[in-house]
């Protein structure tokens, strides 16, 4: 007997996950797929339909009508389920980056995009990719508590009536750190990106993988702690003689899984990349 799709998690007033079945070192417990909705609105719009998982994509579908889908950015394990979707929805894909649209029209810095029922402002956040987008939702209530705790809608007690929430993909995580994916990621873009979204404050961040979290202030400034201390400790292995990549992620990241140590790899040259032009 088939087994029925998964039923979305309702996480603030106007975003619920589905969580995709792609679990692994760089996913997480897997993609965040979000769908975006005003209380009482047929259709939804879909942000990230993670991996062409057919199960994954029924689950979708089942929770529809697909208005429109939105893609952070064009990385597989995000956007590889958007044109199975649209074969089956006949909803756009709109995304920045040319190769990823479905329809006419694609995704850009300051758009304002009104659909289901809600209000979706287009940011450009660079640095994890150079596609990355944000998007803002504005009068959004019942984001976690304080502490990151995972709570249904109901609980607003930390939230205003004119509460923010913004979908980060993986500019911002709900656990760790993510990679900035040189040569298309750029830490200088990168590090702008986290103190752009810091201005946010409260903001309640839906993240392309892990759980939610109560304030992309707080979330930001220790990305931001992170990212500083490991520049500082690429700068020491390189004066200790580091030359290559590999060497500083065997130092520098001795205590992370070596699973993860080719994505290391290319935060490392993006690391390199940003501490050169710091000199010239």
């Amino acid at each position: 007997m088939p087994s029925r799709p998964a039923v979305p998690r309702q996480v603030t007033t106007l975003a619920a996950v589905l969580l995709a079945p792609n679990p692994g070192p760089m996913t997480l417990d897997g993609t965040n797929t979000w769908l975006l909705r005003a209380p009482g609105a047929t259709g939804c719009v879909v942000v990230d339909p993670g991996p062409p998982d057919h199960r994954h994509l029924d689950a979708i579908v089942a929770a529809g009508p697909v208005e429109m889908i939105l893609l952070t950015h064009g990385h597989i394990d995000h956007a590889a389920g958007a044109a199975p979707l649209h074969s089956r929805t006949a909803a756009p894909v709109r995304a920045l980056d040319i190769a990823h649209r479905l329809g006419d029209e694609g995704l850009a810095e300051g758009d304002v995009i009104i659909a289901a029922g809600v209000e979706i402002r287009v940011l450009a956040t660079p640095g994890h990719s150079g596609d990355s987008l944000s998007f803002v939702l504005t009068g959004d209530t019942g984001g976690p508590a304080a502490g990151g705790h995972r709570t249904g809608v109901s609980d607003t007690s930390d939230t205003s009536a004119n509460g923010v929430s913004v979908l980060t993909g993986d500019t911002i995580l709900g656990r760790g750190s993510t990679v900035v994916a040189h040569p298309d990621g750029r830490l200088g873009d990168y590090l702008a990106s986290l103190r752009r979204l810091r201005e946010l404050g409260d903001a309640t961040v839906l993240p392309g993988h892990g759980p939610e979290l109560p304030a992309a202030g707080r979330a930001c400034d220790t990305y931001l702690s992170h990212r500083e201390a490991r520049l500082r400790a690429v700068r020491t292995a390189v004066e200790a003689g580091d030359t290559t990549a590999g060497e500083i992620v065997r130092r520098v990241y001795a205590d992370v899984d070596p699973a993860l140590w080719p994505a290391a790899e290319l935060s490392v040259h993006a690391q390199l990349e940003y501490l050169r032009q710091l000199s010239h």
